[in-house]
């Protein structure tokens, strides 16, 4: 019997977003994968529907933002967007509004990725955004709400970040002495949040879900 499941993607130029984007598009549980980009993003296929929105323009494409499962792939990094203001609305207003409309529209199950370590009542501003995100999407009651924490974002970017990749290294270097309640901490592959993502859409069992690095690697 052929599904009729439809998947919405936030973020699909993204780093985590390209690897949902294949993944969504060779899952046969979806009939139809909408993506909503600044651009479009060159590339056909018979499951994909391509919207060119952002934050601003979204509400004018709310009777096109329809989907069973929401996946959110936002993001930014400071030295991208400096300015606190659009930082947050890239990383908090934006998620939360195509989350809200979709529900709307009538979508039951959200996925999106955050941070470890995110804190609404943090004093630092990328953590209390974060934790103020996921705050205000679980807050939207939706019948699944589906929360990834990846601490180091590992993998080969496009984009050159030079400091990040030392970072990477490192990270190869001490996962294995982050155990216990540390291992939360350990890096994790790009393509590999974005396969627990998935693997998470096809279990959808409990209200709100919270997946750091122990949660994540168990469904991949």
């Amino acid at each position: 019997m052929m599904t009729s499941k439809k998947a919405i993607l936030f973020g699909a130029s993204g780093f985590i977003g390209s690897y949902l984007l294949e993944g969504l598009l060779n899952d046969p549980d979806y009939a139809q994968v909408t993506v909503v980009v600044r651009k479009n993003l060159n590339k056909s296929h018979p499951k994909l529907k391509v919207l060119i929105g952002d934050y601003n323009t979204l509400p004018a494409l709310r009777i096109e933002i329809v989907a069973d499962d929401v996946f959110i792939a936002l993001g930014t990094t400071r030295k991208n967007t400096p300015d606190e203001k659009i930082y947050y609305q890239v990383d908090h207003d934006y998620p939360v509004l195509a989350a809200r409309i979709a529900k709307e529209n009538g979508a039951k199950s959200v996925f999106i990725v955050s941070a470890v370590g995110s804190n609404a009542g943090s004093s630092v501003f990328y953590v209390r955004t974060k934790g103020e995100t996921e705050r205000d999407i679980i807050a939207l009651d939706m019948e699944h709400t589906h929360i990834f924490r990846p601490s180091m974002i590992m993998g080969d970017r496009q984009e050159s970040r030079p400091l990040e990749k030392s970072f990477i290294g490192l990270f190869s270097l001490i996962n294995p002495l982050l155990i216990g309640p540390f291992k939360k901490y350990r890096g994790i592959q790009a393509k590999d949040i974005a396969r627990s993502m998935l693997a998470a859409a096809k279990k959808t069992s409990g209200k709100v879900q919270v997946y750091e690095w122990e949660e994540m690697s168990a469904l991949i």
